[in-house]
């Protein structure tokens, strides 16, 4: 008997690389879009007084409920409208993709958007189509992609809000357009809400295939990994029957609910970091040699000559960013910045001057 895993490993799974993350050594991180300020010593302290009366031994709510209430006030949640939280977007995507997943079933979205739409798709064995954005400005390509929702009827669209990793927010117009015509569920991924004023989470009642999906990642609780679902019963109901029992901890519930309580300390991180975002834009322009494109986001994606080499000598000079060459056709030679601390975005400017 042959007991070799490639006998029993799904062939698409052994054709799939795992997701990469880098380790930032000493470095000065400016790769994952992550808020940069810490919390004070003395919240810290009435943070872990909080956890200090946790039960570990016992189970978590299963509901979250405190949480959920938390996050209704903070991300105005319409009263009508359900949640679901998950371990990170990642997790709802996966959620989703399970429930709607089915022989012959489609998941569609604009590329290059965020790579776990299509590695998602990939796992739980449904078939990914991607069309192409606008390769100047990364605008939705309309004809293009109402043809394919026409063309290939997909059970799930997904359409990042403002979109990772070109930083832009597509048209609302257009976005309304896609609802409309989409057959099946459309998720709209506010993941970079906290700095943009743009959203569909008021409009949730207005069409009936509509999601809207939230983190409090980049709000500045990426350890957290929490992410939530917004949507009416009717769509939440069945896909919560997917969502794996006590899926978020103790800690992290505890910590939640902690920190949003605190939400007016995160909120002015993210105001200040879209103020830093407008300065790193205008110094990274005033560069010659370096493209950018205005962001909506808490990133800024730049091309430059020769950007994997660019990437590497930053990354020796103990600067790490994000090197989206050879993602995809539409990212040659582009990189990704965070916006850091103003401290972090001076040492990256400098070395970026340079090196170009």
């Amino acid at each position: 008997m042959n007991k070799s895993n490639n006998n029993w490993i799904r062939p698409e799974i052994q054709q799939l690389t795992a997701y990469h993350v880098p380790e930032p050594s000493d470095a000065i991180k400016l790769d994952a879009m992550e808020n940069p300020y810490q919390w004070d010593t003395a919240r810290v302290e009435e943070w872990l007084n909080v956890l200090r009366g946790s039960a570990l031994n016992r189970y978590p709510d299963p509901a979250a409920r405190e949480v959920k209430e938390q996050l209704r006030t903070v991300m105005q949640i319409p009263d009508n409208m359900d949640i679901i939280l998950g371990n990170g977007s990642d997790e709802l995507i996966q959620m989703l993709a399970l429930t709607l997943n089915g022989e012959g079933r489609i998941l569609l979205a604009p590329e290059p958007s965020f790579v776990m739409y299509r590695l998602i798709a990939q796992v739980v064995g449904m078939q990914y189509i991607g069309v192409p954005l606008q390769a100047d400005n990364f605008t939705l390509d309309m004809f293009a992609m109402l043809e394919a929702i026409e063309t290939y009827q997909p059970a799930l669209v997904f359409l990042a809000y403002p979109n990772n990793p070109s930083g832009n927010a597509f048209d609302a117009f257009d976005i309304e357009a896609i609802i409309e015509t989409a057959p099946g569920l459309v998720v709209i991924d506010e993941a970079y809400a906290p700095f943009t004023d743009d959203t569909f989470m008021p409009r949730l009642s207005e069409y009936p295939n509509l999601l809207v999906m939230r983190t409090v990642s980049k709000l500045g609780l990426a350890g957290l990994r929490l992410g939530l679902l917004a949507g009416s019963h009717t769509w939440l109901e069945q896909i919560e029957k997917t969502r794996l029992p006590y899926n978020i901890n103790v800690l992290t519930q505890l910590s939640a609910v902690f920190a949003l309580q605190q939400y007016s300390v995160l909120e002015k991180q993210t105001q200040q970091i879209r103020a830093d975002r407008e300065n790193l834009l205008e110094n990274l322009n005033a560069i010659k040699g370096v493209q950018t494109w205005t962001s909506q986001t808490n990133f800024i994606l730049f091309r430059v000559a020769k950007a994997q080499s660019v990437f590497d000598e930053l990354k020796n000079q103990g600067v790490l960013i994000k090197c989206l060459h050879g993602s995809h056709p539409m990212l040659d030679n582009c990189l990704r910045v965070t916006v850091g601390r103003p401290e972090e975005n001076q040492a990256f400017l400098q070395a970026l001057t340079q090196i170009v």
